[in-house]
């Protein structure tokens, strides 16, 4: 198995060998072999879950939620990062979704995603990623890596996960309005700063048609302008 330390050169295993993943089972053989990862998160910490069952043992999400929370306090205000992707079933109950608001309150970015999450996944500061198995009766499977390739091509999964999901305060609100597809084309051409003429080509249509949906897309979206209508699709997760 893999115990993971850090060095002055960066995140390495203490095994002899260049195996970079490593797979343990259950909650507390993780905390054991790899939780002092979550102590030296400096930058940015990442998590996707369906639930807050992610950690089955509350004790274990107690661990890691106190390792993460004494290593922010560590840092100057504002220096870590701290997001957190969850399915809708994370707000089945008014106790959950309390947490979530307590969570938000205390610097945490929250966003919900209407699309199912394949993996609940853990990345810290990008050099480590944990990936969750199935519940099983034997305790879940935990996959823990730090391949550049691999830690990245989760981290990448998960920014698009994230980008596509919902502010919590706008999900709770029921605030996100429905976009229609050539909304959402409007909101790329925006984002791409085209000209009004070169976007009108690229969607195929007239530029009066096209400075009509803009005009719509910002009604919409309750912008007073196309910057504001940009940043307001980034808070409610439709930019993407």
């Amino acid at each position: 198995m893999l115990p993971f330390a850090e060095s002055g050169g960066g995140w390495q295993s203490e095994m002899v060998t260049d195996d970079q993943t490593s797979t343990v089972r259950g909650d507390a053989e993780l905390i054991a072999r790899a939780g002092h990862l979550f102590d030296a998160v400096h930058e940015e910490f990442a998590c996707a879950a369906r639930d807050l069952a992610t950690w089955s043992r509350p004790e274990a999400r107690s661990e890691v939620a106190g390792r993460v929370a004494a290593g922010r306090r560590s840092l100057a205000a504002g220096s870590l990062s701290v997001r957190k992707l969850w399915s809708p079933l994370v707000l089945a109950d008014e106790a959950q979704r309390a947490h979530l608001r307590e969570v938000q309150a205390a610097g945490v970015r929250v966003r919900i995603s209407a699309a199912p999450l394949p993996h609940e996944t853990i990345i810290l500061d990008r050099r480590v990623a944990i990936l969750a198995g199935q519940p099983s009766p034997a305790g879940r499977e935990y996959t823990v890596t730090t391949s550049a390739v691999l830690v990245g091509s989760v981290y990448s999964l998960f920014g698009a996960a994230w980008d596509a999901a919902i502010d919590l305060g706008a999900y709770l609100n029921g605030e996100v309005p429905e976009l229609a597809p050539e909304a959402r084309e409007i909101l790329r051409t925006l984002g791409a700063g085209l000209t009004d003429e070169a976007a009108a080509r690229r969607l195929g249509t007239s530029l009066r048609t096209y400075r009509r949906r803009v005009a719509d897309l910002m009604a919409a979206l309750d912008a007073g302008s196309r910057f504001q209508a940009g940043v307001r699709a980034g808070e409610l997760g439709l930019a993407h």
